[in-house]
Order: C-alpha cells, then sequence, then structure tokens
C-alpha cells in the first residue's frame, strides 16, 4: 500500500511564488504586516522590484566601485557578521585594519622612522574621513588659541567652491565658516593665490582637492603648500592644510608619482582617500591618514573595555561590518603596485578613447582635464535649441546614467555633463557609448526642445525696443527653466 498525504489547496508551500496570494497583494510601505511570508515570496518579490533600479555598472556619474572579483565577493560574505568596532573578538580584522593603514600612509609618504606605525582609521568612505580630519584641526586650533589667550570659537576653513556637500555637512554640524574660494569660466578649481589670501588666524586648515568631483582635476597642492609656508613666516601663524585625496589618491601614487600633494609637503598634516572609489571596494569604506601623532589630539581618541580589552576609538560611527576593511586588504595585497598601475592606466586610455569620440564629434567642449581623475566632463558647444540635461534624459533610455550639472559659484551658467571611468568600464563599453551619444544628438536635432525653443524665440524689451538675447542669457535661462521642469517632475511623483 503506498501512504500519501494530502495538503490543503491554501496550502501556499506547494504553490510557486507567482501562483501564490503574494502576487496579487500589494505589500507593506509604512507599517510592518500582521502575517509572515514565506521566504521565497520575499526574496521573490523585493528582487522584482529591484529590478527598476538602474543597472550599477552603467551609472556613470558615481565614483564608487561597482565590480569585484568573485573571491573577495566570498571574503565579503564570510565576514559580513563581523562587527569591525569588537577588537578584542575580532582581532584578525582589527590587525588587517592596521595593515591598510600602514600601506597607505607608505602610499602618500608619511615621514615614518624605522618600525613606526601609521596614525590612522577605516571609516564609512570619506564623509566620516572628513569630519575626523575637520575635527582634529578644530580643536588643534582651538587649544593652541587658548593658549595664547586669544578667542577661540570662531574657527574657519578654506576650500574651493567645488568640494563635495561633505565638507558643507561638516561646516554646519561642527559650527566652522566655511570660506569658498569662488570659481571662473576656464578655472573650475580653488585658485591656491586666493585661497592663501583667504586665510586668516581663524584658519584651522585650508582643504585642497586631489580629484575634483566636477571635472576630475587635480589642485595645486604644492603650489599652496609654498604660499602658506610664506604667509606663516610673514604673520607667525601655522594654517596646515588638508588634502582631501577621495578620488585622486589611489590614482596619482600609480600615474603620477612624481606629482608632490602628499606628505612630502610639510603643511600637510592629514589625506582622506575613498577605499570604495579607485580603491576598488565596494561602497562603504574610507581611510583618514595622519602625518604623526601630534596630529591627531589625544583627547578626540576614546577607550573603551566593555567588548573586552582596552579598545581605544576615533570614529563617529561604532558598530559596523567588516567586510570592507577585509575587502581593502585584499585589493592591496591581490593587485600590488603592478595591479593598480594596470588598472589605473586602463582607466585613463579608455578616458581618452572616449575624449576623442566626443571630440569628433564637433559638438563638445572638453572640460576635464588629461592629468587628473580618469573622467571626461563635457559640454554642448550649441545651446540654441538643446542642452545637456536633454542629451542626459535622452541616454537614460539606453542604459546609461550620465549625469548633467551645473558648476558653483561663479561658473554656474556653465553646464557639464560627466563620464566616471572606472576599473569594469571596458573599451568597447566607451566606444558603445560615443555611438549611443551621437545616436541621441541626431535624435534631438529632430524633436523640439522641451524648453529651449520658447526661451531662444523671445526677446529682451529695454527702452522700448527689442533686444536679441546673447548666447549666454539664452543658457541660462534654458538651464533655469530645466531645473524648473525637473522640480516639477519631482514634486508629481510623490513619497513612494
Amino acid at each position: 500500500m503506498v501512504l500519501s498525504s494530502t495538503f490543503l489547496e491554501s496550502d501556499s508551500s506547494i504553490r510557486s511564488t507567482f501562483g501564490s496570494r503574494y502576487a496579487i497583494t500589494s505589500l507593506p510601505r509604512f507599517k510592518i504586516s500582521e502575517n509572515s511570508i514565506p521566504k521565497e515570496a520575499a526574496y521573490q518579490i523585493i528582487k522584482d522590484e529591484l529590478m527598476l533600479d538602474g543597472n550599477p555598472r552603467l551609472n556613470l556619474a558615481s565614483f564608487v566601485t561597482t565590480w569585484m572579483e568573485p573571491e573577495c565577493d566570498k571574503l565579503i560574505m564570510d565576514s559580513i557578521n563581523k562587527n569591525y568596532v569588537d577588537m578584542d573578538e575580532y582581532p584578525v580584522t582589527t590587525e588587517l585594519q592596521n595593515r591598510c593603514v600602514n600601506i597607505i600612509a607608505n602610499m602618500f609618504n608619511a615621514p615614518l622612522e624605522e618600525g613606526e606605525t601609521a596614525v590612522g582609521v577605516g571609516t564609512v568612505g570619506s564623509s566620516e574621513a572628513i569630519m575626523l580630519a575637520g575635527l582634529a584641526f578644530k580643536r588643534n586650533w582651538q587649544n593652541k588659541m587658548k593658549a595664547l589667550g586669544k578667542p577661540h570659537d570662531k574657527p574657519n576653513i578654506v576650500t574651493g567652491a567645488n568640494v563635495q556637500v561633505c565638507w558643507e555637512k561638516f561646516a554646519r554640524y561642527f559650527e566652522v565658516e566655511l570660506k569658498e574660494v569662488k570659481l571662473r569660466d576656464g578655472y573650475y578649481v580653488m585658485d591656491p593665490e586666493k585661497a592663501a589670501e583667504m586665510v586668516d588666524e581663524n584658519t584651522i586648515c585650508v582643504a585642497a582637492i586631489l580629484g575634483s568631483t566636477l571635472n576630475g582635476e587635480f589642485e595645486d597642492v604644492k603650489r599652496l603648500n609654498d604660499l602658506l609656508v610664506k604667509k606663516n613666516a610673514e604673520t607667525g601663524w601655522d594654517t596646515p592644510i588638508h588634502v582631501d585625496a577621495a578620488s585622486g589618491g589611489f590614482i596619482a601614487p600609480f600615474l603620477y608619482p612624481e606629482l608632490e600633494w602628499d606628505f612630502r609637503l610639510p603643511l600637510v598634516k592629514s589625506i582622506n582617500v575613498s577605499g570604495h572609489k579607485y580603491g576598488l571596494v565596494y561602497a562603504g569604506i574610507g581611510w583618514v591618514i595622519w602625518r604623526n601623532k601630534v596630529d591627531l589630539p589625544e583627547e578626540l581618541i576614546f577607550h573603551i573595555n566593555y567588548l573586552g580589552s582596552d579598545q581605544p576609538t576615533f570614529t563617529l560611527n561604532f558598530s559596523k561590518g567588516s567586510s570592507q576593511v577585509i575587502a581593502q586588504y585584499y585589493q592591496l595585497i591581490r593587485l600590488g603596485y603592478e595591479g593598480y598601475k594596470n588598472i589605473m592606466e586602463n582607466c585613463q586610455e579608455n578616458a581618452m578613447v572616449l575624449k576623442k569620440g566626443l571630440e569628433k564629434t564637433g559638438k563638445f567642449n572638453i572640460i576635464s582635464k588629461d592629468i587628473g581623475v580618469p573622467l571626461v566632463a563635457f559640454s554642448l558647444k550649441n545651446h540654441s535649441l538643446h542642452n545637456e540635461f536633454e542629451v542626459s534624459d535622452m541616454l537614460r533610455r539606453y542604459g546609461w546614467i550620465v549625469p548633467a550639472y551645473t558648476m558653483p559659484p561663479d561658473a554656474q551658467h556653465v553646464t557639464v555633463l560627466r563620464v566616471v571611468i572606472r576599473e569594469d568600464f571596458s573599451r568597447t563599453l566607451a566606444e558603445r557609448l560615443v555611438t549611443n551619444i551621437e545616436q541621441v544628438l541626431e535624435e534631438l536635432d529632430t524633436l523640439p526642445s522641451k524648453v529651449a525653443q520658447k526661451l531662444t524665440t523671445e526677446e529682451n524689451v529695454e527702452n522700448g525696443k527689442l533686444v536679441k538675447k546673447t548666447a549666454l542669457e539664452v543658457q541660462k535661462e534654458i538651464t533655469t527653466a530645466w531645473k524648473k521642469l525637473v522640480a516639477d517632475k519631482k514634486k508629481t511623483k510623490g513619497v513612494c
């Protein structure tokens, strides 16, 4: 006799996910549901919704790494349940973090004696690293001013207007005045001469960028250092430099080893770098390195013992995963100098392929520089019919995510498209992107502009006379109108 058992028809375990009631039931969005659902259904439903996200490999707006070797992916999964802060429980992970700090410090030419360990820490990206470096500068400045019997309540920091938003966050969160050197046409990074002029006794540091987010250009840290050395000698101040090498810190040592921007310059006291950019690790890892111990005030370091032995910590976060630290160490030992150099050279060569392809169309001005982060920033020569925002919008139809944005003051009338060349952006993809851009330009030439046509046909009225608008006036109005169009679209979407 064959023994068998029967299942209730309502038993979801015998149904496929798409044949069950979960495929026709709205998911909870704002309140937790009353009942559980099968793990297979939960997985499939979320996976399906995530299909509507863009493809990370085609996201050319981002500097962040989107591909790692399968072996490193395995290491990440093996360590994803380890809490990085629990140094007593996971001493090997702590040791790997310390090795990364020392490798990076030596890469940045830190003045370490034989057997001396570097001073630094792993962070959740460069944003946290910048917060920590800024706090160290602020506390050192306050201690100095207190010792001199001078006011210490109005610190400021000098940067270019092209800095990443995390610098604005630091200034606002920690009550430091942000003094920005404005940009100008054709010069889209901080002018070191103007930066030195803006320095005063309350300046805690000048922040230079090795790899501007806007066009990838390296700022002249050597020139800034020389100007500040001279000014410090004249005034008796000791204004230091922080280098935001979030993008360029893993590029310059391999492509431009002779370029002086790091601890070879005496006023550079700290450097941050994003391991998750050209350090070639998935998002979530940054590093901040100090020149030596005196540059990191002891009172900012906390000592805890409730996780085991005494553990020093200087972070804004507490608990966080160990995976990215381990992944960074994997890349450093796996690739070595040779591997990083090969990858950065490939990125630079593919950037040149894209640049030449865009130049060949005859329709773009190249804003980026050949020396810097491997990216191509470019703008349209003719704005009479269409603009960069429309090109960006049309490229999404081919799967490409290419950002369009306006420059900061005083170059905000300049609109730019930017393509970041990462490790996984091959020569084939570069050539395909050029082809798709050409196709977009052809399509736009046959379509009426969403905002430009009306604006370009209008004329200004001055003293009762019609005056034709200049090309710059047209470009400014098109940019403003397109921004409003995008903002209105976002308003209608609401919260999802």
